[in-house]
């Protein structure tokens, strides 16, 4: 378990987890916006850009030799989406001092960096430097193009594109190709700015620290306008349209069988955890029904397993198929939907999932990646879960809300990546 402390700091939410697990001390700072179309690929380029240079260390060689002499601080950018938000991601680990002969204060050292990294970065007449941004630009092109050569990426990308079709959800994290071209230096700067002032931003401070001397480091460093916050409405539940098909042909040898479905049900919403072992005995685990039946007995796929987004209500059920046994697997994955609704598992089904689940959380709060990813949800939804409450709320699921919540599930889009010339219709 970890206790985790919140603080409302100049626009800014400080989270802080103190625990003396690790002899490193995690610094993660998060800027969530709303899903745009105009903004997206925008906002895919800015951490990368933010992180190659500053204006005391104006090469990415000098910003990385930095880190060297920080006893090998690392940093690392990222880029999410979760439900209708689009979260960028800095996360710099530190030794902690206590650890070292030498007590050099390096929290404050990378708490420091971090506030350079975002309000001090390189600028030329009054933008972003040309040279990185249009490096940056050919690094994000390959990017997005390199989603096109892995298909299995490629279909999940593609199923999410026709199933929220004219929605923000359908955008990818990494914005639009023909889009990257139309940024310069001066426009990304201007956006930069909007982003530092509208922004909901949290920054996590995870390790065996003091308390009050890490936020009298924070009032002293980081200054942020009062945000008003972007809280989006919960926008899942959309009238039922009929079930959309998609083939799309290409020179595979591997069918790639993505199905799209609604299920209702948020993070939001008392039975999100009922979902959650639902999922996981339909399809989220080796020990799944889609695992198991079209893997295992049917021999059809050399993949199938399922997925739930959290904050979206979606479940993604994807698996690798021959083109010829498309319609066999279609029909062994909707029978394996049906019988979730007729509540056709065991209980031992379900006492394993719970297991499961259980010790997937606590592998996931043992790393202080994975404490800020628990506690994030938190911050994206309406609804506050605290972790203990998690692993009860798992725990009390019956067999009854499982079935209940199965009954809400609606298939939307079954999207089939097959060979050009196969025998599927």
């Amino acid at each position: 378990m970890f206790q985790e402390q919140i603080e409302q700091i100049q626009g800014l939410r400080l989270h802080l987890i103190p625990t003396e697990k690790y002899k490193t001390n995690t610094i993660v700072f998060k800027m969530k916006a709303p899903l745009r179309k105009e903004d997206v690929t925008l906002r895919a380029l800015l951490p990368y850009v933010l992180q190659s240079a500053t204006k005391t260390h104006p090469t990415m060689m000098q910003l990385r030799s930095y880190l060297d002499d920080l006893y090998g601080a690392t940093l690392h950018v990222d880029l999410m989406k979760k439900g209708e938000y689009h979260i960028i991601t800095f996360r710099i680990d530190i030794a902690n001092e206590k650890f070292l002969k030498d007590a050099a204060p390096l929290l404050s050292k990378a708490l420091e960096l971090l506030h350079e990294i975002l309000f001090s970065p390189l600028l030329e007449n009054g933008a972003f430097s040309t040279k990185i941004v249009e490096q940056e630009k050919r690094v994000l092109k390959q990017k997005i193009q390199s989603i096109f050569d892995d298909k299995m990426r490629y279909a999940n990308l593609r199923l999410v594109q026709e199933m929220y079709k004219g929605e923000p959800y359908a955008l990818d994290v990494h914005g639009e190709l023909q889009d990257v071209d139309q940024i310069d230096a001066k426009r990304l700067y201007a956006y930069y700015e909007r982003a530092l002032k509208e922004d909901d931003v949290d920054l996590y401070v995870i390790g065996d620290v003091d308390i009050a001397e890490v936020k009298t480091m924070v009032e002293r460093l980081f200054s942020f306008s009062p945000r008003k916050g972007n809280a989006l409405n919960d926008g899942i539940r959309k009238t039922k349209a009929e079930v959309k098909e998609i083939i799309e042909r290409q020179d595979v040898k591997q069918g790639k069988l993505n199905i799209g479905y609604r299920t209702n049900v948020t993070y939001n919403d008392d039975d999100y955890y009922a979902l959650q072992v639902w999922n996981g005995i339909f399809g989220g685990f080796s020990h799944s029904k889609l695992f198991i039946n079209v893997r295992e007995k049917a021999s059809l796929a050399y993949y199938a397993a399922s997925r739930v987004e959290s904050h979206q209500g979606f479940l993604m059920v994807m698996s690798g198929i021959e083109p010829k046994n498309y319609e066999k697997a279609v029909k062994i994955i909707n029978e394996q939907m049906e019988a979730m609704k007729k509540g056709d598992f065991t209980d031992e089904e379900i006492t394993q999932t719970k297991a499961v689940i259980r010790n997937q959380l606590l592998e996931t709060i043992d790393t202080p990646r994975g404490m800020v990813e628990v506690s994030y949800h938190n911050v994206i939804a309406q609804r506050k879960r605290p972790f203990h409450e998690w692993l009860q709320g798992i725990d009390a699921v019956t067999r009854d809300q499982i079935v209940q919540v199965a009954k809400k599930i609606e298939l939307d889009t079954i999207y089939f990546l097959t060979e050009k010339d196969g025998e599927n219709q």
